[in-house]
């Protein structure tokens, strides 16, 4: 890689270290990030806007002020991008939709409000799945569908597609995702980097575009650990609760070198071993994560979690979000339904469908899973599970099959509330990458990081980029880069 492009792969704490010793411009790294975007992004469509004259803007005033000796923290000056249903105030804000194709908000989001204040430079607008809820028609969509930078015949994963592949590929140092069921974390594990789904609430939704209201969590994406604690440290500045036991702790990354030495880590391995379609590959990593994470300290122990089925899951999870979204598109759907894709569009009117009597019963058994997960960890610290049931999948498969049940491994934590987190855990044989995902109790953020970072740091994975030297490339494989 050039200069240019190695500054692109720093972790935002290299980044960060250089820019507080002035040895490193936050306008140098964010040319450095335009020029990529440029060269690149026409192949991986990860952006939806590219906000070049306004970010070029802000770095140079952080450059300034950061000259003048108001350095505001380690996220000063540092290049990041949202999730395009995030409001950006004076920058259009699409949800990857006809329906919002021009719309331009007066005001941020709050997460962004905060990113703001942090001192971050914002790129631009990164691609999602419509509305956070359907895949773009390829013949159809008005925006293409972001591509997994390790092969771009593989799809990112959903809906969090732009925020994910353009950490892997050096587009920017970190980005804002939305999870509504695993839409963090699935993305995370496709393209080989860190994304957290926090506690329901602790990350504000306001001026974010709701899928699902009782669902939705806005959370960090980076490349590694110690950058996601500090991307979270700014999203919940003020007012913070973590890890009962730390009671008023803020600094989530004064967590990170305690290691994962007496934690106690249970493995659902009754339910796992339910699932028929977990991918070998999957498996076999995760095998590997087990015994890493014995070799670190960790008790790992097999924990049963009462209601835990994939059936159950799936039922009381898909009933909720079609009703909520659905309350959310009403309005409009009714009024311009050839504005919408007819992936979402079918979907949403599967919503229409959902009674008050069915809605209640999901609510009621998302009650009794919440109850059984909870009890877990009355037993463990935190829990770990495969993030995804297989490696990213094709466009072609994608196009087949856009509703794949799935086996409910993240949707659990959506309807439980509680945090998550996906991990690099390695690759399959050609080459895709494969995540593992620790959850705790609520606002128990502090000790998932503790043991994410611990098992990050025992292993290579973290640091594997993929090879974009050829834009148009089809296949790529890992290699060493900067490590955090």
């Amino acid at each position: 890689m050039s200069a240019s492009d190695e500054l692109c792969y720093l972790t935002i704490s290299q980044a960060a270290n250089l820019i507080q010793q002035r040895k490193l411009s936050p306008v140098g790294l964010t040319e450095a990030h335009l020029a990529r975007i440029e060269r690149l992004d026409g192949e991986l469509s990860c952006f939806i806007t590219v906000a070049a004259d306004a970010a070029r803007s802000s770095a140079r005033a952080a450059e300034r002020e950061i000259a003048g000796g108001r350095y505001r923290g380690p996220l000063h000056g540092i290049p990041i991008a949202n999730k395009d249903n995030l409001a950006t105030a004076g920058l259009r804000t699409t949800a990857a939709s006809r329906v919002h194709a021009d719309w331009v908000p007066h005001r941020d989001a709050e997460s962004v409000a905060r990113m703001r204040a942090a001192g971050t430079v914002l790129l631009g607008k990164l691609m999602l799945s419509e509305f956070a809820f359907g895949y773009a028609d390829p013949e159809q969509a008005l925006f293409p569908e972001a591509r997994n930078p390790w092969n771009t015949r593989h799809v990112p994963g959903g809906s969090s597609s732009g925020s994910a592949a353009s950490l892997a590929a050096g587009l920017c140092m970190g980005s804002l995702g939305g999870d509504t069921g695993g839409s963090i974390r699935g993305p995370a594990a496709n393209c080989n980097v860190v994304g957290l789904k926090p506690t329901y609430d602790l990350v504000s939704r306001v001026g974010a575009f709701p899928a699902a209201w009782s669902l939705d969590h806005i959370g960090p994406m980076t490349r590694t650990v110690r950058d996601n604690a500090l991307l979270l440290q700014a999203l919940t500045a003020n007012g913070t609760r973590v890890d009962a036991r730390t009671p008023g702790a803020t600094d989530y990354a004064a967590f990170l070198e305690r290691g994962a030495a007496g934690l106690r880590v249970g493995v659902p391995a009754a339910y796992l071993e339910t699932l028929p379609d977990l991918d070998a590959a999957v498996s076999e990593v995760f095998a590997a994560a087990l015994t890493c994470l014995e070799g670190l300290g960790a008790n790992v122990v097999p924990v049963d979690i009462i209601h835990l089925e994939t059936d159950l899951v799936n039922g009381v999870y898909w009933t909720i979000l079609r009703a909520e979204v659905f309350a959310a598109h009403r309005q409009t759907l009714l009024a311009r339904p050839e504005d919408y894709g007819p992936l979402l569009r079918r979907r949403l009117r599967l919503g229409a469908l959902v009674t008050a009597e069915e809605y209640l019963l999901a609510q009621r058994g998302r009650s009794l899973l919440r109850r059984g997960l909870l009890r877990a960890f009355d037993q463990v610290d935190l829990l770990v599970t495969p993030t995804t049931m297989r490696p990213p999948r094709t466009f072609d498969e994608m196009n087949r099959d856009p509703d794949p049940l799935g086996s409910g491994l993240n949707r659990i934590y959506n309807l439980a509330g509680v945090p998550a987190i996906s991990v690099p855990a390695g690759f399959s044989r050609d080459g895709l990458p494969i995540g593992v995902e620790f959850a705790g109790r609520p606002f128990a953020e502090a000790t998932v990081y503790r043991l994410a970072y611990a098992y990050e740091q025992a292993n290579p994975w973290h640091t594997m980029h993929p090879d974009l030297g050829s834009v148009a490339m089809s296949s790529t494989r890992p290699r060493p880069g900067a490590s955090g």
